[in-house]
């Protein structure tokens, strides 16, 4: 049995998973809880937040974050191929910085419009 607290909402649900019943989860207070219970054990993922060089705007680094989950044992490899990243303003919210990283499937996108100066 694997005890977790659900990230899900703001309730922080504290859950319990029965790996050997078929990842019965148990405490939590809505069913995405149950299933987030269920992907925790059987196959993790991350959204990856971070920052990667801008040239040229109005602020050295521009925000980025993928746009799905990743495997968590990809979150060190896709923090690796940012940081060889370099823009050029202008940036827009939205924009694919690098597509497929690292072979997961996700894009990185800025998430801030960063104006040239």
């Amino acid at each position: 049995m694997k005890e977790l607290i659900c990230i899900v909402c703001p309730q922080g649900c504290r859950l319990k998973v029965d790996e050997e019943h078929g990842f019965a989860v148990t405490g939590n207070g809505c069913p995405r809880g149950a299933e987030y219970g269920r992907v925790e054990l059987t196959a993790p993922t991350r959204t990856v937040t971070s920052t990667v060089r801008c040239e040229g705007g109005a602020h050295p680094r521009c925000p980025v974050k993928t746009d799905r989950p990743v495997p968590k044992g990809s979150v060190f490899s896709v923090m690796e191929a940012l940081e060889g990243v370099a823009l050029a303003a202008p940036v827009k919210v939205g924009q694919v910085v690098v597509e497929n990283v690292c072979g997961t499937g996700a894009n990185v996108v800025a998430t801030r419009d960063l104006p040239s100066v």
